[in-house]
């Protein structure tokens, strides 16, 4: 599913529309390079970024913006455990800077909430600036008794509940759950011979 934000005044660069859709394999390098004009060269060594490494985004999770034909937006979330409670972790959102002004963070935020409540996720993580996450609900009153694998300012570790209640019990360390990236390989191999099997 595809959705499509534009602005009502007349179209030019800043107010042309935008549409956010699922990630494709195709956006990995843009995702990529954005990243790095985002977070430079050490995001590879924030905090976060532990609980991503050697893993796969949570299924239907992983969101791309797209504007006049090429990406300028990302958004991933990814399983995890919050003291023995399912969560997910967001981040990174990046969005290239020329585009900052068009809306597409906070188009990506809600879009990548949305997809995650309607899959039954019961609450999001992450690491950031409250002043602007609270707008979408994050705040540290759940995350008092969580705690990163890593170095982390207490105040920038925000959640927000999509389901009342579900961070309530929710201590120790954020640890990751997702998939693999080779037991999701040998899966999607699996998966594609046994499609061919049936073709033939």
């Amino acid at each position: 599913m595809t959705a499509v934000w534009k602005k009502t005044t007349a179209l030019t660069f800043e107010t042309a529309p935008f549409a956010i859709r699922a990630e494709r394999a195709s956006d990995v390098a843009a995702r990529e390079a954005l990243l790095d004009a985002s977070f430079g060269e050490g995001r590879h060594a924030r905090t976060c970024q532990r609980l991503r490494d050697g893993r796969m985004p949570a299924e239907g999770l992983a969101f791309s913006a797209v504007h006049q034909g090429r990406v300028v937006g990302t958004v991933r979330l990814w399983h995890v455990s919050a003291g023995a409670i399912p969560a997910l972790v967001l981040g990174p959102l990046a969005v290239e800077a020329s585009c900052r002004s068009l809306g597409v963070g906070a188009a990506l935020m809600n879009h990548a909430l949305a997809a995650a409540k309607a899959r039954g996720h019961g609450a999001v993580i992450l690491r950031g600036d409250a002043g602007y996450y609270a707008r979408f609900g994050f705040s540290a009153a759940k995350t008092g008794e969580l705690a990163l694998p890593g170095p982390f300012e207490r105040e920038r570790l925000l959640a927000v509940e999509l389901r009342p209640g579900a961070l309530d019990e929710a201590f120790g360390m954020i640890v990751a759950t997702g998939d693999k990236l080779r037991r999701a390989a040998v899966r999607a191999g699996a998966k594609a011979r046994k499609l061919l099997i049936q073709a033939a």
